[in-house]
């Protein structure tokens, strides 16, 4: 596989694609669950509800489902007790995936323009950026709560191109989730997956990517 044209601006998702933030939200979730006096569910459970934004996994560890919704009362007191632990431990047991600093380093030296767009929220972004080591990287930055939709409507990958005078077809997004490569496509952006971050535990080459690559070091294979 490969792509049909070559992006001038690159836009990559941040957790399951850039870090693996799991190890930090599962400590918030478990916490979380302990203080409403419920069994705390472990790090494999998170793992599999991550890519939402908080709120949608706060409401996942409340119900152990995927999509449906908790008793508003038990959410509103759950949803603030989460968000309290998370701006304590944001990045403390978080890393970047393997192959990220080659990729970003690749895409900076060649030119092209990089974004990161997430659906976590603004005030937990730029802190795990900076923590990682990876945040002056980014010309823009595109958190869950910078437009008023987020992944999967297009809108946050639209923002993006726009602020960065893009237009679609010279944009490309690079993800772990269908949720990219269903905004990708709303956008009509290309799309690149990895498969090593965060689906619901669905092979990614089921949403149909233009290509897997197997870490962003790959990225200087791909776009030379």
């Amino acid at each position: 596989m490969s792509l049909s044209r070559q992006p001038t601006l690159v836009l990559i998702d941040l957790d399951g694609t850039l870090v693996d933030s799991v190890p930090d939200l599962a400590y918030c979730l478990d916490e979380m669950m302990k203080a409403l006096g419920l069994e705390p569910w472990g790090i494999e459970k998170a793992r599999g509800w991550v890519g939402n934004g908080v709120d949608r996994l706060v409401m996942r560890a409340l119900t152990d489902t995927l999509w449906e919704e908790p008793a508003e009362e038990l959410f509103a007191k759950a949803q603030p007790i989460f968000m309290a632990l998370y701006a304590n431990n944001t990045s403390g047991r978080s890393f970047l995936y393997d192959g990220v600093v080659e990729g970003l380093d690749f895409l900076k030296s060649a030119g092209f323009k990089v974004g990161c767009v997430t659906n976590k929220a603004e005030a937990f972004t730029v802190p795990l950026l900076k923590d990682v080591g990876i945040h002056d990287y980014f010309e823009i930055i595109v958190s869950g709560d910078t437009t008023a939709k987020k992944k999967p409507d297009p809108m946050p990958l639209l923002y993006a191109a726009e602020k960065m005078g893009e237009v679609a077809e010279d944009c490309l997004m690079i993800g772990d989730s269908m949720h990219d490569v269903e905004a990708a496509r709303r956008a009509k952006f290309q799309v690149v997956s990895v498969p090593y971050g965060y689906n619901h535990g669905v092979d990614i080459r089921d949403a149909k990517p233009d290509v897997v690559i197997e870490s962003l070091a790959e990225l200087k294979d791909l776009l030379n």
